[in-house]
């Protein structure tokens, strides 16, 4: 019997729906989320898009859209959780990462620690 696999990453309903118009708008491909080295604490989420998944990417399916996950980011984002917020000045997806141990003042970058898997 299979075990359950929980997904690398969810989208909360405000982010599905803010990916669906950004992937009607550019006609196809994937929407890949991960992160990189820089900022002032040490790592920063990305969002690009690509044409097709890279064969080690996770793809993600969750509230009717599928993304992708890049492959070298995946131990730091799961359990992370995308969010798509509108205040009156900023629009903007939100991470809430359960590996995130520190954060800039600016909120631009991150420290992240990798999650750490149970059997």
């Amino acid at each position: 019997m299979a075990r359950h696999r929980p997904k690398a990453v969810t989208l909360t309903e405000a982010a599905a729906e803010r990916v669906k118009k950004l992937m009607a708008d550019r006609g196809a491909g994937y929407l890949r989320v991960g992160v990189k080295n820089g900022g002032c604490a040490g790592m920063e989420y990305v969002m690009d898009y690509v044409s097709e998944p890279d064969l080690l990417d996770e793809r993600v399916e969750d509230q009717g859209v599928e993304i992708v996950v890049d492959s070298k980011s995946l131990l730091f984002m799961l359990g992370a959780q995308i969010d798509y917020e509108i205040t009156p000045l900023h629009a903007k997806f939100v991470f809430r990462n359960p590996n995130e141990t520190d954060a800039c003042g600016c909120g631009e970058s991150v420290t992240l620690a990798p999650a750490q898997l149970s059997d």
